[in-house]
């Protein structure tokens, strides 16, 4: 972008602008997505022991929070407080 420079009788420098271009957004848009795709590519190669790691963690957990969901079910709601009583008193009595 060229621009033009101005010294008022103060000294002071003014640049102004003489071109401005409409494709500079479009261009700087498809740099940042050809960026993001080349870091998501790059990510995938050296990942992928970590998604495999994560995802098998993940997939636990949710089994995990499935069976505790059906756990509460089974036991019922008024056993469930009396469970969780008997926790808190436990927990209290530690302290």
């Amino acid at each position: 972008m060229s621009d033009k420079v101005t010294i008022t009788k103060d000294g002071v420098k003014i640049r102004k602008l003489t071109e401005l271009r409409t494709t500079t957004a479009k261009e700087l848009e498809e740099a940042m997505l050809n960026r993001v795709e080349y870091f998501k590519k790059k990510n995938l190669e050296k990942s992928q022991f970590n998604s495999f790691i994560q995802n098998a963690f993940f997939k636990t957990f949710g089994a995990l929070l499935n069976l505790k969901v059906q756990i509460d079910k089974t036991i019922g709601e008024e056993n469930l407080e009396k469970i969780q009583d008997a926790i808190d008193e436990l927990l209290l009595f530690g302290l």
